[in-house]
C-alpha cells in the first residue's frame, strides 16, 4: 500500500471515532454550512465541472452523471439541508426490554465508523455521500474517477472548511488523490481503516469489487428494471408512466429497461408506445414485432443488459404468471413495477416479485433516496443483507448492544 493512502487512511480512522462522539447540532451545523457554500461558490463549481466534461472521451450515459448544472447543485443543497433536518439516527433506542432478574437490555443506533466509496463519475455523489455519512457520524473516504477529480475535491474541500469551522476533524471527510485503477485496488483492501465498501458505478466496478475487496461491501447492484402492464391497466397511465421511467434520465439505476406488455391489451399500448418515445429504440420479441415492424429484433442479452441509454426492450407476455418469471429470470433485484386497476393482480405482484422496491402504477424513478424522504442516499443495495434498498441515515448505522444493570453476576 502506497504511504500516502496508508497515511491518509489512519488520518481518517482517527476522524471518525471524534466525529462519532460530536454533537447533532456540530454535524448539523456542518451539513447547512456546505449547503450554502455550494450555492455560493455555484459558479466556480460549474466551470471547473466544464472544463472537466469538455475533455471526457465518452459519450451518453458517462456525460450525463458527470456534468452539473445549476439546478442539480441547488438539488445538492436541498438534499443536505433535508438530511440536516432529519432525526438525529445516532444513539437511538431501537428496542429495550427488562430481564426476569431485573436486567436491561437495550440495543441502539452507532455509526458504522468509516464508509470507502468507490464511484465514477457522478460528482452530485461527493455531496451527498458525505452529507449521510456525517450527519450519522461516519467519516466519509472517497474514491472517486479522475474524470471528475477536481469537481469531487473542490466539494471535499468545502466540507473540510465546514468541518474545521465547527470544531471537528477535517479528515472526517476525504478524497483518495490517485484514481489508478492499482490504488483503487489497494483502496478496496483497507481492512485496518474502512467498515464498510460502497460501489457506485457499472458491471466492471462491481465485479472488481467482488473480486479484490476484502472489507464488507454493500453493492449498489445493477438497475436492469421492469414494467409489466397488466391486461387490467389504464393505458393512458400506463403511457406516462412507461415514457417517464425510461426517457427522464436513462442513464441511471432506476430507469426502465424492459416493459412486459400483457397480450390482451398489446396491440393498441404497443402502437401508442412508439409513437410517444420515437427517439427511444425499442427491442422487440416476435410478437412485439408483429405489432411493430420496425421494432429491432431482441435477443437474450438485451432482456439482460442495462441499457442506460434510450433503448427499451420490450417482451408481449399472457399473463401476470409470465411477467413474474420474466422479472426472476432476467431482474437484479432493483425496482419492479405492475400497472393495473386489478388489486389483487398488484397485490400478487407485492408479495411475489423478489427486488428491493416493487412499484404499484407508478414511475421506477421513485426509488430513490431523495424522493423516499432520505434527504439522500449513498447508494441502492441489491443485497439482502443489512440494507436493501435506498440507504440513507439510519442504513449507515448498526446495532450496539446495552446491558444496564445493578450488580447483576451471572
Amino acid at each position: 500500500m502506497s504511504s500516502s493512502l496508508a497515511a491518509q487512511g489512519r488520518n481518517v480512522r482517527e476522524a471518525a471515532r471524534a466525529l462519532a462522539q460530536a454533537s447533532n447540532d456540530q454535524r448539523v451545523a456542518v451539513l447547512l454550512r456546505v449547503a450554502d457554500a455550494l450555492e455560493k461558490r455555484e459558479d466556480e463549481l460549474l466551470t471547473i465541472n466544464a472544463e472537466e466534461v469538455a475533455v471526457y472521451v465518452e459519450s451518453g450515459a458517462g456525460v450525463d452523471r458527470l456534468t452539473l448544472t445549476s439546478q442539480r447543485i441547488t438539488a445538492m443543497s436541498e438534499a443536505l439541508r433535508e438530511i440536516a433536518a432529519s432525526s438525529d439516527p445516532l444513539f437511538e433506542i431501537v428496542d429495550a426490554s427488562v430481564r426476569p432478574n431485573g436486567l436491561r437490555v437495550e440495543r441502539l443506533r452507532v455509526p458504522l465508523g468509516v464508509i470507502g466509496v468507490v464511484y465514477e463519475n457522478r460528482p452530485n455523489v461527493t455531496s451527498d455521500v458525505a452529507g449521510l455519512c456525517v450527519r450519522s457520524g461516519n467519516a466519509a473516504y472517497l474514491r472517486g474517477s479522475s474524470s471528475a477529480q477536481r469537481s469531487n475535491q473542490f466539494i471535499v474541500d468545502q466540507w473540510r472548511d465546514a468541518l474545521r469551522a465547527h470544531d471537528l476533524p477535517e479528515d472526517a471527510v476525504a478524497l483518495v488523490q490517485d484514481s489508478s485503477h492499482e490504488v483503487a485496488v489497494k483502496f478496496m483492501q483497507m481492512t485496518d481503516v474502512l467498515d464498510c465498501l460502497i460501489p457506485r458505478g457499472g458491471p466492471s466496478l462491481i465485479a472488481a469489487m467482488r473480486e479484490h475487496a476484502r472489507v464488507p461491501f454493500v453493492l449498489d447492484g445493477d438497475g436492469n428494471c421492469h414494467i409489466y402492464v397488466d391486461a387490467s391497466a389504464d393505458l393512458e397511465q400506463a403511457l406516462s408512466i412507461v415514457v417517464n421511467a425510461k426517457t427522464s434520465r436513462p442513464g441511471v439505476c432506476n430507469a426502465a429497461e424492459t416493459v412486459l406488455v400483457n397480450a390482451a391489451v398489446a396491440p393498441q399500448f404497443l402502437v401508442a408506445l412508439a409513437n410517444a418515445i420515437p427517439q427511444v429504440e425499442l427491442r422487440g420479441d416476435e410478437r412485439t414485432r408483429a405489432v411493430l415492424p420496425a421494432a429491432t429484433p431482441a435477443s437474450v442479452d438485451d432482456y439482460e443488459r442495462e441499457f442506460l441509454d434510450l433503448v427499451l426492450a420490450v417482451k408481449v407476455v399472457d399473463s401476470l404468471d409470465e411477467a413474474v418469471e420474466h422479472v426472476a429470470t432476467f431482474g437484479t433485484g432493483h425496482s419492479e413495477a405492475i400497472v393495473t386497476r386489478d388489486a389483487t393482480n398488484a397485490e400478487a405482484w407485492v408479495r411475489r416479485v423478489d427486488a428491493a422496491a416493487v412499484v404499484v402504477n407508478a414511475s421506477t424513478r421513485f426509488v430513490d433516496g431523495g424522493e423516499l424522504g432520505l434527504g439522500g442516499e449513498v447508494g441502492i443495495s441489491t443485497q439482502k443483507l443489512h440494507a436493501r434498498g435506498p440507504m440513507g441515515l439510519r442504513e449507515l448505522t448498526c446495532l450496539k448492544w446495552v446491558l444496564r444493570g445493578d450488580g447483576h453476576v451471572r
